[in-house]
């Protein structure tokens, strides 16, 4: 038997070429990591303080509260838990600001009291992010004397 997997490992080109050829396309076709981490927008925690309506494709609603959020997408804290990939209706205040549009629900993860289920906006209007991101900025410099400050968090 040793023979066989001898013969076999003679087939395949040796491991020097195989590592050279994909580190020369990652180079090449993918963004590195550092700009990947520019991209990301911040996020902010806010623990339950902000609640939120979930509406449901067959008209129901569900409260539950925000954990965490950013202009992408955030953490709600449910009582039970969505189905993965449902497309839902998020309406919730923060600081000025109104929000009302689309989400999609992601993988949920058990909580001690409940779940705990991210969702990413599928259609955030820009003026709607533009207003969330601001109200975001506020929240987190505690009112308009660090507004500033909080800007290129």
């Amino acid at each position: 038997m040793e023979d066989e997997f001898e013969s076999s490992a003679r087939l395949l080109p040796p491991a020097e070429e195989k590592v050279e050829k994909p580190s020369v396309e990652k180079s090449v076709e993918k963004p590195s990591v550092e700009d990947k981490q520019v991209e990301r927008p911040f996020r902010v925690k806010l623990r339950g303080s902000v609640l939120v309506l979930v509406r449901l494709p067959n008209k129901r609603s569900v409260r539950a509260a925000i954990h965490q959020l950013s202009t992408t997408g955030g953490v709600i804290h449910l009582e039970k838990p969505l189905d993965e990939k449902l497309v839902v209706e998020v309406i919730f205040h923060i600081q000025k600001a109104t929000i009302r549009s689309k989400a999609q629900m992601l993988f949920p993860m058990w909580a001690t009291q409940g779940w705990m289920q991210p969702f990413r906006f599928v259609e955030l209007a820009e003026g709607c992010r533009e207003s969330l991101d601001a109200s975001l900025k506020e929240f987190m410099s505690g009112g308009d004397t660090a507004k500033g400050a909080a800007a290129g968090a």
